[in-house]
């Protein structure tokens, strides 16, 4: 098969990339997805997080460790559509002040505004294909009011649209979800039987997947690395054969695309040379990428439960933890037990970590996985703000009068106990940012370093996680990718 574009990664950027590519009509593309098409409930329903679990068919479901003797399974979307198709349907941009830390030239929040493109049903801004709400009517949780209400109790200020660039503060979220169905960016920007992307027909092509004039969708095949013919990328090598190709786009998320990039030879000398690998580049790919740690405080919910088809995320609080006005810290109402018996909760976590983690290859064999250290909570100004915002959160549930079932009163009193308590507790957003980041992989038209006709877009580019969840963000890279991706 020989194509103009051939893009690795059917998730929140690829299909973004792949639909705008495709609707302009100027070139031959095939979209690479390692999983199946799917309209399975769990990831219909905007308020399943079944897919999320280990084990589920459509989860990379990848292990990790976050700190010392705390090993986690971090789930990655394996389906068209990818994470977007199975996350919590969070979309939150990015603040102004996390483009101005990264201070990569074309990249900042001027200049990346016009590729936000979701359309908000509730507040009239955006052009684009996906469409968000927040939680009302019967979707709005009976805990919802009373979070939003401690919030202001206890001097928080509102932040009604989080998709303003304003100060931090409290209100409900965004949702790519409307009335109870998840919009991923497969359903939203991919031709039928994918989506419903606007004005474009099926047509042409033969052969498994789905073709259009200008581009044919392949799910169940595997990405295992990039064909160079010397420093010129010309193909992918995939389960099923090699996709020619006159430029390749990996958007196989910040897990998928570092791994491709190490089994292709590119990354440092000493982990390549350990799992076997010639190197072709020398750039750091998965060095120093940041996550956002957290942590779950469950408490007793006495009123009506929510809505079957309500979002779990429901509002959140952002504030400063005293030394960061853009808001380093989240308070996230999941207003759905994890599990029958399970209590509601609220998730703290810290947005703007200083520790920083790795993903290694550790063999030739690019159907291994990858390892991933996170190295959470390394400094004592993680550590600290991280209590911070349990703290915070626990001062909610009181002014609330919601019974929180845990850490105890003696703990959370107490530093070095709290402490133990987030050592055994502790989680991660899934938000990994940074392992092929720009201006150390890539440059600020996404084009991996010292080489041609390769370039990564999704969030393995952005320098330092964003401190909002970057699913808004993936896609804002995706629909820049395709405005870069020029004639």
């Amino acid at each position: 098969m020989v194509v103009d574009v051939v893009v690795v990664g059917a998730g929140s950027a690829g299909c973004a990339l792949a639909g705008r590519l495709a609707e302009r009509g100027d070139r031959t593309v095939c979209l690479v997805e390692a999983g199946p098409p799917s309209t399975l409930p769990d990831v219909t329903s905007a308020a399943s997080l079944a897919a999320t679990v280990p084990g589920h068919p459509l989860n990379w479901a990848y292990t990790a460790s976050l700190v010392r003797d705390r090993v986690v399974v971090v789930p990655r979307g394996r389906v068209v559509g990818g994470s977007s198709a199975i996350n919590g349907a969070y979309f939150v941009r990015a603040v102004p002040q996390d483009f101005a830390d990264w201070a990569v030239p074309g990249w900042g929040y001027a200049d990346v505004l016009p590729y936000y493109t979701a359309r908000d049903l509730d507040l009239g801004h955006g052009v684009g294909p996906l469409q968000l709400r927040r939680p009302a009517g019967d979707l709005l949780a009976s805990v919802t009011p009373a979070f939003l209400a401690a919030c202001e109790a206890l001097g928080y200020p509102a932040e009604p649209d989080k998709n303003a660039g304003g100060p931090p503060g409290a209100g409900l979220i965004p949702s790519n979800a409307a009335e109870g169905v998840r919009i991923s960016t497969a359903a939203a920007y991919l031709p039928p039987p994918w989506g419903a992307a606007p004005a474009r027909a099926v047509g042409g092509g033969a052969g498994p997947g789905l073709a259009t004039p200008t581009v044919t969708v392949r799910p169940d095949v595997r990405a295992l690395r990039v064909v160079f013919a010397g420093s010129r990328a010309v193909g992918v090598e995939t389960t099923v054969g090699t996709i020619q190709a006159g430029e390749v786009v990996l958007a196989a998320g910040a897990v998928g695309s570092p791994h491709l990039l190490l089994h292709s030879g590119i990354g440092p000398a000493e982990v390549l040379r350990g799992a076997g690998v010639s190197q072709r580049a020398d750039l750091p790919v998965g060095q120093g990428w940041s996550d956002h740690p957290s942590v779950y405080l469950p408490f007793r919910w006495p009123g009506p439960p929510p809505h079957p088809d309500a979002v779990a995320g429901q509002a959140s609080l952002n504030l400063d933890s005293g030394s960061d006005p853009a808001g380093d810290l989240e308070i996230l109402l999941f207003a759905r037990p994890f599990g029958p018996d399970g209590p509601v909760h609220l998730m703290c976590a810290l947005q703007r970590p200083e520790s920083r983690g790795s993903l290694e290859i550790t063999s030739a064999d690019p159907l291994a996985p990858p390892r991933l250290d996170y190295r959470y909570l390394r400094t004592e100004a993680d550590r600290r703000r991280l209590r911070a915002a349990i703290r915070v959160a626990a001062d909610l549930l009181r002014a609330a009068g919601l019974d929180r079932t845990e850490p105890e009163g003696f703990v959370l009193g107490n530093d070095r106990r709290l402490d133990g308590w987030i050592q055994q507790v502790l989680t991660t957003s899934v938000h990994l940012c940074g392992s092929a980041a720009l201006g150390r992989v890539v440059d600020p038209e996404l084009r991996v370093l010292g080489l041609e006709g390769l370039r990564v877009a999704d969030t393995s580019v952005l320098p330092v996680v964003p401190r909002r969840g970057p699913a808004a963000t993936a896609v804002m890279i995706g629909e820049r990718a395709a405005a870069l991706l020029t004639v």
